[in-house]
């Protein structure tokens, strides 16, 4: 089943961000390359594709996974987790129905 996965930054956490982006980005590829990648990015904290120094709010994953605790407990292993990027995550099902 898909899983949504939304969280939140802490407020000024871009340059951990930066720093623990390979990882996370790692983690990514590797959902990707197994087929199970739906979607995934960052929001800007601005409205803008480049946000600069105003950096993110948060970032958006939708993957597939086993269970929702399959889910929460890849989200929990985040490495913007560990670098104290993410104030919250939440997990949630999600049902695609578009694009079919």
């Amino acid at each position: 089943m898909l899983y949504a996965i939304m969280a939140e930054d802490v407020a000024g956490s871009l340059s951990n961000r930066l720093a623990a982006r390979p990882q996370h980005l790692e983690r990514l590829n590797i959902l990707q390359d197994q087929g199970r990648l739906v979607l995934a990015g960052p929001h800007p904290a601005i409205d803008s594709d480049n946000p600069g120094d105003a950096g993110f709010s948060g970032s958006l994953i939708v993957a597939e996974f086993a269970s929702q605790q399959d889910a929460q407990d890849w989200a929990n292993a985040d490495p913007y987790i560990c670098a104290g990027v993410y104030a919250r995550v939440t997990v949630k099902p999600f049902k695609q129905v578009f694009p079919q």
